[in-house]
């Protein structure tokens, strides 16, 4: 089936990778691809550790607003390979964390994204996380859940929190 966790509130990614280390204990193979982000988060070390194929990485440290032309071309073709490597592997569950904003900005390839899980939701779980998903994600989703941001220290200034944020 099709989970998609999305909104402006925090707890998207902590809800896929909670799913993850729970298919992990049932000695199920994920398969985590983390796009947009640096690859430095907290919860990736520990999924490696526990068996799941982890991808994460862009070019550069940027948010994409501060991307050059070439930055966003690089980082589409690393998140490319990343969909093709979950294409051709053997997996249980598959993340696409922040697979929302990755295909609203065009840095991946949004048909193929759609065909793989489109071609594999009736036979495996899948993940999708972020924000603005697109509305085919919407539509295909079995489970539908919008984290509402009511409250968040950000709005105190108060920076993201090794451990907590990432």
């Amino acid at each position: 089936m099709l989970h998609v966790y999305y909104g402006e509130g925090k707890g998207k990614t902590t809800s896929a990778a909670g799913l993850a280390i729970r298919a992990l204990g049932h000695g199920q193979k994920v398969f985590f691809l983390q796009f947009l982000k640096s690859g430095t988060s907290g919860e990736l070390a520990v999924l490696r550790q526990a068996g799941a194929s982890v991808f994460s990485g862009k070019a550069g440290t940027k948010f994409v607003s501060q991307m050059t032309e070439a930055e966003k071309k690089e980082t589409a073709r690393i998140h490319n390979c990343f969909l093709e490597s979950a294409k051709n592997a053997d997996w249980d569950l598959l993340v696409l964390d922040e697979a929302c904003a990755a295909a609203s900005a065009g840095l991946v390839d949004e048909e193929m994204l759609c065909r793989i899980v489109l071609d594999n939701r009736d036979l495996k779980e899948i993940v999708i996380t972020g924000r603005n998903p697109r509305s085919w994600m919407l539509e295909a989703a079995d489970y539908l859940t919008e984290m509402k941001c009511v409250r968040h220290p950000y709005e105190l200034g108060i920076q993201a929190r090794e451990g907590v944020e990432f």
